[in-house]
């Protein structure tokens, strides 16, 4: 698909708030409402745009820590490799399972309400993962968000 200027000042924008109406776009980009609903439908009939979100502040809801884990599975194979993922995607506090290569084979995002919390979520919950091996924690100091490449 063909993505020129306006279509990249649509996703920048939608990017930093997808609520954004056509109407409200088209005065910021300064094109007409049924130009920019033209193009934004195109964009979603392509699957450029593959959906919305709605970011939770995890702070405000009593998550204040977020772990990184590098997980290294003590055995490989499809049956481990399926088993592990379909048990961690059962922890409600992964945010995140990546299948990774390198070092580990998954890096989790793991939030916990504090560490003594976190401490629990790995003994109980992801330290009896089938077919786990090496875990490391990584603690998130602090985040910057960015808009992804367009």
């Amino acid at each position: 698909m063909e993505i020129d200027e306006t279509d990249r000042a649509i996703l920048l924008a939608l990017q930093a708030d997808a609520t954004q109406s056509a109407a409200m776009l088209a005065r910021r980009l300064e094109l007409s409402q049924p130009a920019v609903w033209r193009r934004v439908k195109r964009l979603k009939d392509a699957g450029v745009i593959a959906g919305q979100a709605l970011e939770l502040d995890l702070a405000r809801l009593g998550f204040g820590v977020t772990v990184f884990l590098g997980v290294k599975l003590a055995t490989k194979g499809r049956v481990s490799l399926d088993d592990f993922e379909r048990a961690v995607s059962a922890i409600p506090e992964v945010q995140a399972v990546h299948h990774v290569l390198g070092l580990y084979d998954y890096r989790l995002r793991v939030v916990a309400r504090d560490i003594a919390d976190f401490e629990r979520v790995l003994r109980r919950r992801v330290m009896t993962l089938p077919g786990i091996g090496n875990v490391e924690a990584n603690v998130l100091l602090s985040e910057e968000r960015r808009p992804g490449p367009i």
